[in-house]
């Protein structure tokens, strides 16, 4: 239920934090997989073992992530559901959504020599990098029916307010993967195809029980459906235009992390490996301070939906406020304990001395990137979607111009400066477009 309009600003942190904890300690989990996933590896004997997992990711971060709208898209419509309280909106956006799901993973298991192609080519790496890429590859891709199933039921959750739900379903997923990555990895010797097994085993299992997490809510999408209603052609097209805006804004914004590795391997294979490392240790701030975006992502969307514009200021603010201060604690940490980090990932000196030498850009990127983070959520909440494709299309074509001007007379520091500018950019584009959020809510709430 939505709080009173007098609520105090004590309660609204309270609500603000319980919606974010779970999702910040569910975030987290995610991105240990991967760390867990190169820490194995990155105690094998081969270097470019290291690289393979980090490109193979890229790959999957890329195919997958960029059909993130199913979760984005699917949250904020359904936060605005929740607020109007329209139960049956939520519904048929649960049904057309893993429809639109299931068609999308069967068409990347389809393409997946060409994407394959079009990937390796990105990067310009050794015959034996591209060997055990694809050898990762060749068994992940078989995970994406079940990996955008999983987008579409956390968006869901997400929309619904059912954070503790969402901690629920990512610890179930992460913690079978890193098992099984145990499991495969050290004790049955399948090296880098056991990372990628563990990773399709864990998606197909967390998808049945993300189905039961979500069991009432379907049951009753399954029994009130309508086929007309579900292929309502204005209702498909609204879904297919903030869709499109999202996947070009994701699109992009992977092929920028994708852009950051690709251009890590033309420092060599070493470099590539430590950045792998550092990138690694960046996702797990990010999944932490996303905690906060998606608080904000549906509190917005639940005020938008019910018409309360102090319900949204609140919204904004206190998120905003509690993020910040998350995020200095990130940075003090990397500044206390980043040498200990690295050293988790890898024993060997060459990568850690590499790390070592970037990781000032690691300790200051919390405080850089919080506000593009916290803004994607206001914008989601809001479905204000064109503008953030907008702002990604003007911050990716500075990344890479910036990237390409620096990175050829200077070292692996000027691809850390171009990245962390690029976060910075992120979040000054959208400033440029937040007036409009705020004239809209006007409107809406008028």
């Amino acid at each position: 239920m939505t709080p009173p309009p007098d609520l105090p600003q004590v309660d609204w942190h309270k609500r603000v934090w319980l919606l974010a904890a779970p999702i910040i300690l569910s975030n987290i989990t995610v991105p240990l997989v991967g760390a867990v996933d190169t820490a194995i590896v990155g105690h094998l004997d081969e270097v470019e073992l290291v690289g393979a997992v980090a490109l193979g990711a890229s790959i999957f971060s890329l195919v997958f992530w960029t059909f993130g709208f199913l979760r984005m898209g699917t949250s904020g419509i359904v936060a605005q559901a929740l607020g109007a309280r329209d139960s049956t909106s939520i519904g048929t956006t649960l049904l057309r959504s893993l429809l639109l799901a299931f068609a999308l993973g069967a068409l990347v298991i389809a393409l997946q020599q060409p994407l394959l192609s079009i990937s390796l080519r990105m990067f310009d790496g050794t015959a034996r990098l591209d060997e055990l890429t694809t050898q990762y590859y060749a068994i992940r891709i078989w995970s994406a029916p079940a990996t955008l199933g999983n987008y579409v039921v956390l968006g869901v959750l997400i929309g619904l307010q059912r954070t503790s739900a969402v901690f629920v379903f990512q610890l179930f997923l992460n913690l079978l993967n890193i098992v099984l990555d145990l499991l495969f990895v050290p004790v049955l010797q399948w090296g880098i195809s056991g990372v990628a097994a563990a990773s399709v085993i864990s998606e197909y299992a967390a998808f049945g029980f993300s189905l039961y997490l979500i069991r009432d809510t379907l049951r009753k999408a399954i029994q009130h459906v309508q086929l007309d209603k579900l292929l309502q052609r204005t209702e498909l097209r609204r879904l297919l235009d903030l869709n499109t805006n999202i996947f070009v804004r994701t699109l992009l914004l992977v092929l920028s992390f994708f852009y950051f590795n690709a251009a890590s391997t033309r420092l060599g294979a070493t470099t590539l490996a430590a950045n792998a490392i550092l990138m690694q240790m960046l996702h797990i701030c990010a999944y932490a301070l996303d905690g906060f975006a998606h608080a904000a992502e549906t509190l917005v969307g639940h005020a938008w939906g019910s018409k309360r514009k102090t319900d949204f200021n609140q919204a904004v603010i206190v998120s905003s406020v509690q993020s910040c201060v998350v995020a200095t604690v990130l940075s003090l940490v990397i500044f206390a304990f980043g040498d200990h980090l690295i050293l988790a990932f890898t024993n060997q000196q060459d990568i850690i001395e590499i790390a070592r030498q970037s990781l000032p850009w690691l300790i200051a990127l919390p405080l850089l990137s919080v506000w593009c983070y916290q803004l994607d959520g206001i914008f989601i909440g809001t479905t204000h979607t064109s503008e953030m494709r907008n702002a990604m299309i003007i911050s990716a074509i500075l990344f890479v111009v910036l990237t390409e001007w620096l990175l050829p007379h200077h070292n692996n520091h000027a691809l850390w400066l171009a990245f962390s500018i690029f976060m910075v950019l992120r979040a000054a584009t959208l400033l440029l477009f937040l007036p409009r959020i705020y004239r809209s809510i006007n409107a809406h709430a008028a």
